[in-house]
């Protein structure tokens, strides 16, 4: 190269660069070599740019050579083009990381087969945008927590026993013994309120045994979860991730409505708040009257189910967001807080967003006698929890949390049907690699 000490330069810097020298560093995107004027177009990730040689036989001979997705880096001066664009003519071109031909993978290829060739999908400009919305928005969250006092925290992913099952856990050897891949922070989250953290925040991977492959479902997946002590009633849980993702729309908006619109065609919109809520009860009634089963009182929604209260929401409150609450207790973990000593529903709630379901959270049961009693009454062998139990026999404050899935997020907020495109690497029932 001949470009000496020469700073990088972006692509989308250099219509502040027009007559100086530059250089510039990225893939060969396009490739016209077989018109008069060799034209090639480099991208990096802020845009794209035409490289031109004039009068050059050399440098035109190299750049008609130049393969599709070959990472090059350019010295030479930035003009502006008659048709208004950026380009730069090439006084040197150096091929940093040259590519076979043919590529891999194309715009058509199969999703399979681009999850195969994962490293060459996400340079799509689309891909990267779902990386920097994934960034704005935790960058959000945190900074919403830090105002709210909360800490971080990092659980442990391994843990010693499983759950009353079996079922959704991985089992690895661990010095000769099992050990079990938590599919939550749960009871690690609880362990915090015990021990007087008060608010606790924790973005991390878990693990869930889905034998069937979804487009909504994976084996490993990022969870946002939070815990907060002292709380009056689950509606305080709401209310707070009512206004975390109203800060986090709100961010993303700020930064990306341009580019999300561009490559998604979504138009982000900042909810009002409160989300209009229901209670699972309201939510069958408002299925059945789609003409959908909704199914037995004690059972969840399935994806259809919420598909069609979610447009029912849409119609009837012109809004993306709905709660969904009151679980009856036999489709909830036995920690969760019954509504009262008799009810047989409990104080937790599922949002969906867009008719798929982001979060499960509720309030949970912290008192030492009431939490033995339920978990005798599912049958769960005590000495099996009694580690879990310890956190409430010193005084534990009322607490209540949630676990938001991120690609879940990520799906609603940009409109993708598959949760494999907004993973930067998909784990499955069918998926190990790359």
């Amino acid at each position: 190269m001949t470009g000496g000490e020469l700073p990088r330069t972006l692509v989308a810097d250099l219509p502040t660069k027009l007559g100086a020298s530059v250089r510039v560093c990225g893939w060969v995107r396009e490739n016209s070599s077989c018109a008069a004027t060799p034209i090639v177009v480099l991208g990096d990730h802020t845009g794209l740019a035409h490289l031109v040689a004039e009068h050059d036989g050399r440098l035109e001979d190299v750049m008609a050579g130049l393969v599709r997705e070959s990472a090059v880096e350019v010295v030479g001066t930035a003009q502006r083009a008659p048709d208004g664009s950026t380009r730069v003519v090439v006084a040197d071109l150096h091929v940093a990381g040259p590519a076979d031909a043919p590529l891999p993978i194309d715009e058509q290829s199969p999703p399979e087969q681009r999850l195969d060739w994962r490293h060459l999908d996400l340079r799509r400009p689309g891909n990267r945008l779902i990386f920097e919305v994934q960034t704005t928005a935790e960058r959000a969250m945190r900074a919403f927590w830090a105002e709210q006092g909360f800490i971080e925290v990092h659980s442990p992913k391994l843990r010693p026993t499983p759950n009353k099952s079996g079922d959704q856990l991985f089992a690895v050897d661990y010095f000769g013994g099992r050990a079990y891949l938590a599919q939550s922070p749960q009871f690690y989250k609880q362990m915090a309120m015990a021990a007087g953290f008060d608010r606790v925040f924790e973005i991390g991977p878990v693990f869930r045994q889905q034998p069937q492959p979804t487009s909504r479902h994976d084996t490993e997946f990022t969870s946002v979860d939070i815990e907060m002590a002292w709380i009056g009633s689950e509606d305080e849980l709401l209310a707070h991730e009512e206004e975390m993702l109203r800060r986090v729309i709100a961010a993303v908006q700020a930064a990306h409505a341009d580019e999300v619109m561009r490559c998604f065609d979504r138009e982000l919109r900042v909810p009002s708040t409160p989300f209009p809520r229901v209670t699972l009860a309201e939510a069958k009634e408002i299925v059945a009257a789609t003409g959908w089963p909704a199914g037995p009182a004690d059972e969840d929604l399935d994806a259809e189910g919420e598909r069609r209260l979610a447009e029912y929401v849409a119609r009837t409150h012109g809004h993306e967001f709905v709660f969904v609450t009151h679980y009856p207790e036999p489709s909830r973990p036995f920690y969760h807080m019954r509504c009262d000593e008799d009810s047989v529903q409990s104080r937790s709630f599922d949002l969906l967003w867009n008719g798929l379901e982001i979060t499960s959270g509720a309030q949970r049961e912290h008192r030492y006698d009431r939490l033995v009693a339920q978990a005798e009454a599912r049958g769960i062998p005590i000495d099996l929890i009694g580690g879990y139990l310890d956190f409430f026999r010193f005084g534990c404050p009322p607490h209540g949390g949630f676990g938001l899935g991120l690609t879940r997020m990520l799906m609603s907020m940009l409109e993708v049907p598959d949760v494999r495109e907004v993973t930067y690497l998909f784990r499955g029932p069918d998926r190990l690699t790359p």
